[in-house]
């Protein structure tokens, strides 16, 4: 289909018709509509180009705003963790720290139960040690008697040996007085006609030395066997006395051991 405008207009020469004029002015006011038809098109087109483009823009917009909130939103929520871990840690710090001071109270509880226990088996062993040194005390002076006694029972001892000595002096004195009987028997018989005046008065003589002798040995006799009867009575009262103490001693020693009891020996003045 042609248009208007692509009529071929063959002017009429020498005529100027009024219907021409009016085609004429059709055909131009067609191709001006048609041209502006062609413009609306185009205006159409752009203007939905333009819409389409406006909503997109709108679309990144709102995209670009909501991309900003997400932003925002994620570094919130960043802050928000960083937080919520910093607030974790500090329960942590503070949790550990009661921890800490608890531990510390303990310690120090510890260090003074400590402290208190070697002080108390300090006492302990002290007070041990008093015991036994209490215990042992009357022992001690049981003993100190006892050694006491032994020393008083080695010099009677000795003493009985000094009067053992004295009587084996004494049996020779008896032997020399015998011997001396049998030389004045000797010298009684000088006044016999048989013997010589010289050796009658050896005779006489060793006889009168034998009864000073006999007489001498008959003193100390009275005397060693005065003196050891009584050293001999006073040795037995003493060796009765320990015998009994020390036969005490063993009884109660047996009674204690079979209670399984500590032995408590009785103070005796030494």
């Amino acid at each position: 289909m042609r248009s208007v405008s692509d009529v071929d207009w063959a002017p009429v020469s020498g005529t100027n018709s009024p219907r021409c004029n009016a085609l004429q002015h059709t055909a131009t006011h067609c191709n001006t509509l048609q041209h502006t038809a062609t413009h609306c098109i185009a205006l159409q087109h752009t203007a939905t180009h333009c819409n389409a483009v406006q909503h997109t823009a709108t679309h990144c917009n709102t995209l670009q705003y909501t991309a900003t909130h997400c932003n925002a939103l994620q570094h919130t929520t960043t802050h928000c963790n960083t937080l919520q871990h910093n607030v974790t840690h500090c329960n942590t710090l503070q949790h550990t720290a009661a921890q800490c001071n608890t531990l510390q109270h303990t310690a120090t509880h510890w260090n003074t139960l400590q402290h208190t226990a070697s002080h108390w088996n300090t006492l302990q062993h002290a007070a041990t040690h008093c015991n036994t040194l209490q215990h042992t005390a009357p022992y001690c002076s049981t003993l100190q008697h006892t050694a006491t006694h032994c020393n008083t029972l080695q010099h009677t001892a000795t003493q009985c040996n000094t009067l053992q000595h004295t009587v084996t002096h004494y049996l020779t004195l008896q032997h020399t007085a015998i011997h001396c009987n049998k030389l004045q028997h000797s010298a009684t018989q000088c006044k016999t006609p048989q013997y010589t005046t010289a050796h009658c008065n050896i005779l006489q003589h060793t006889a009168t030395h034998c009864n000073t002798l006999q007489h001498t040995a008959t003193r100390c006799n009275r005397c060693q066997e005065a003196r050891f009867h009584s050293l001999r009575k006073h040795t037995a009262t003493h060796c009765n006395t320990l015998q009994r103490a020390l036969q005490h001693v063993a009884t109660r020693c047996n009674r204690c051991r079979k209670a399984r009891l500590p032995i408590f020996f009785p103070r005796r003045n030494p």
